[in-house]
């Protein structure tokens, strides 16, 4: 036998194979993460395809396999960060066994943690500025986020009424009411609070969506003593 030989394992390529099929399975997940960087950074209209697929370590026709289009990528970003997320809470709304202050808290934390903490946050900012110029993913925005998220909180204050535990008030303005400080910390974060500038006294998020519950909550509380509504008002 020659010295190569002793070089060569047999083996190799099935060892080897493994690796290659766990790389492309987890490629999907790593040209998601890209994109959503990249939209946060430069926002929809200037991120570029290509850059995508640099920042992913893959060709843009790899890209191309799986996302054909910018659009069609950034709907997969929309999907996969926020949209799975609130199809999560849509399901926990239906089986959960608390109280619905207890619901409430945890659908806000859960949010923070997922969205408004990470990078995902970003979207709202990309959405809010440049969602005008492109009415389909307006469209496909409103579909896919707008409506499922408000039907999760318009959710959340029918049960705490109908159960007893709040007030009768309005159903689809108290869930906007829910909603907005959420969306701010988040537009904040990706704007003027990524920037080192003075803006007063600072806000811990979580003490300020803890806060809003609380005034929230005690605002809802159906006083004591006095008869449940029997129907949300929607």
């Amino acid at each position: 036998m020659r010295p190569s030989e002793h070089l060569v394992d047999p083996i190799a390529p099935a060892a080897t194979a493994p690796a290659r099929q766990r790389r492309k399975e987890a490629r999907p997940q790593e040209l998601l993460d890209a994109a959503l960087a990249l939209f946060v950074e430069k926002g929809f209209a200037a991120a570029r395809t290509d850059e995508v697929a640099t920042r992913a370590g893959v060709s843009k026709g790899t890209l191309y396999l799986y996302y054909p289009s910018k659009e069609e990528l950034f709907k997969a970003v929309v999907r996969h960060n926020l949209g799975a997320l609130i199809a999560e809470g849509i399901e926990t709304l239906a089986a959960y066994p608390g109280t619905t202050a207890e619901l409430l808290r945890y659908v806000t934390h859960t949010w923070w943690e997922r969205i408004g903490a990470t990078d995902a946050g970003g979207i709202h900012k990309v959405i809010v500025a440049e969602v005008r110029n492109f009415p389909e993913i307006a469209a496909f925005y409103a579909a896919e986020v707008i409506e499922p998220a408000h039907r999760l909180f318009r959710g959340i204050v029918a049960r705490g009424i109908e159960r007893g535990e709040f007030r009768a008030l309005p159903v689809n303005e108290v869930a906007h009411a829910m909603i907005a400080p959420m969306i701010f910390l988040a537009l904040h974060r990706h704007s003027i609070g990524a920037c080192e500038v003075a803006c007063g006294e600072p806000v811990e998020p979580r003490t300020l969506l803890d806060t809003h519950l609380e005034l929230l909550l005690n605002g809802l509380a159906r006083p004591a003593g006095t008869t449940p509504a029997r129907k949300a008002r929607r």
